[in-house]
């Protein structure tokens, strides 16, 4: 065969490559797309998108910029709407539509900013022991004084930039020596601003979409309980977890399976 002949056979490969994510979902699966908290990156999913995956989903796991391996991006311009748009994009530049949307802890004020600014592209959103905001008020506006004390105490330059130093995972109630090790070898520093910043909503938190709380109960933190009420008030889909805030460490199968149910 000649270099002629040989040439569409390379571009026929080489665009068989590029659209192997895109046929990698099997028929039925969907599309997840799946938010960290503070001081965790992408990488705390892998359990949970392992399972999904197996099932035949997509499963996305951004890292939210100035954490994680992105934590060489930390900068004083980072605040709540640089990890709004971090999940935008990526939902943009791969194309997804009808996603399951899937907040943790902090993540869940970066879901329903995603929610409020591109709710034709979600099919459900879930909030994983994450506090859900309100328009108008920061992290910070909304948490316990303790909280918020706790949080400023731990308060650090990165690279001339404010941030809070992570404490140890079990405080997020993980008990598992390998467990501990692995998150807090992990975990970096959170950009402090992303707590100060307002965030802005044209509606209520998860919009008009199908919405699912997950509480974890074993320890429950009381800073997440206000918005657990509030879902339990509005006729959510409500479950519990017996297991600390960091499930879908201590708990992946499931946590995939709630998910899977959503």
């Amino acid at each position: 065969m000649n270099r002629r002949k040989l040439l569409p056979v390379a571009a026929a490969t080489v665009l068989a490559t590029t659209l192997q994510p895109l046929e990698a979902k099997a028929k039925g699966g969907r599309d997840f797309v799946l938010v960290h908290g503070a001081f965790h990156g992408g990488w705390c999913w892998g359990p949970v998108a392992e399972i999904l995956r197996s099932r035949g989903n997509r499963v996305f796991t951004p890292t939210l910029t100035g954490v994680g391996e992105r934590a060489h991006l930390m900068s004083p311009a980072i605040d709540l709407n640089t990890f709004i748009r971090d999940v935008t994009a990526l939902i943009e530049s791969e194309e997804l539509n009808n996603i399951v949307l899937v907040g943790h802890s902090f993540g869940g004020y970066v879901t329903s900013g995603v929610v409020d600014r591109m709710p034709e592209r979600i099919g459900s959103v879930v909030y994983l022991d994450a506090p859900m905001g309100s328009n108008g008020v920061s992290v910070f506006g909304e948490a316990p004084p303790d909280v918020r004390k706790a949080r400023m105490d731990a308060s650090v330059e990165v690279n001339g930039t404010r941030a809070i130093a992570p404490p140890s995972s079990t405080a997020f109630g993980l008990s598992d020596s390998k467990q501990v090790a692995w998150v807090d070898r992990r975990m970096t520093p959170m950009p402090l601003k992303p707590y100060e910043t307002p965030l802005i909503l044209k509606a209520q938190p998860g919009g008009n979409l199908p919405k699912r709380f997950i509480r974890c109960t074993k320890p429950a933190l009381p800073n997440i309980e206000a918005s657990a009420r509030y879902a339990r008030e509005h006729d959510w889909k409500y479950a519990e977890l017996p297991t600390g805030h960091d499930a879908m460490v201590s708990l992946p199968n499931e946590v995939a399976e709630m998910l899977l149910a959503s």
